[in-house]
């Protein structure tokens, strides 16, 4: 796995005494986030809500390719909740955007780590579109061997919505 941080790693910093002190038998296999706060460290800075969601995608960005060279078997994402779906409209509508983009913009990326990608949760009245992304990740990945990325998505079933 060390090698793995090689280039991400400078030489002499404190980032590399972390690395060099890790215990890699004592790793968890699987790790799960709940994506929280975005809003709140975007309204902290005088920003708008979206802004602390797109901050949060580096955040995705970062722990993916860090579990993956971790050697981690399981990451899983808790991305959107059924408390979600109660934010305004056009919130929900961006940040489903921001995952169409995201799987888009990351699937190279996923696939050459050998990254399987996965979502769970109730999926299937998610906008179509949001589903043919999620589709064409899941089964281009199916093969893979890797890290396992599970993104947990709840979909709130109402009429009122």
């Amino acid at each position: 796995m060390l090698a793995d941080f090689a280039a991400v790693v400078d030489k002499g910093t404190r980032d590399e005494a972390l690395l060099s002190s890790i215990d890699w038998e004592r790793l968890p296999r699987h790790v799960a986030v709940i994506m929280d706060g975005n809003g709140r460290w975007a309204a902290k800075r005088g920003q708008p809500r979206i802004i602390g969601h797109r901050a949060g995608v580096e955040a995705v960005r970062a722990s993916v390719d860090t579990g993956a060279r971790l050697g981690l078997k399981a990451l899983t994402l808790y991305a959107f909740s059924t408390e979600n779906w109660k934010r305004p409209r056009l919130e929900v509508d961006a940040l489903m955007r921001m995952l169409r983009r995201y799987i888009r913009l990351e699937l190279d990326e996923i696939d050459r780590q050998n990254i399987r990608f996965q979502t769970i949760g109730r999926t299937d009245s998610l906008a179509p579109n949001v589903q043919r992304e999620i589709n064409r990740a899941t089964e281009r990945t199916a093969s893979n061997t890797g890290m396992i990325l599970s993104v947990a998505l709840h979909k709130w079933r109402d009429a009122n919505l």
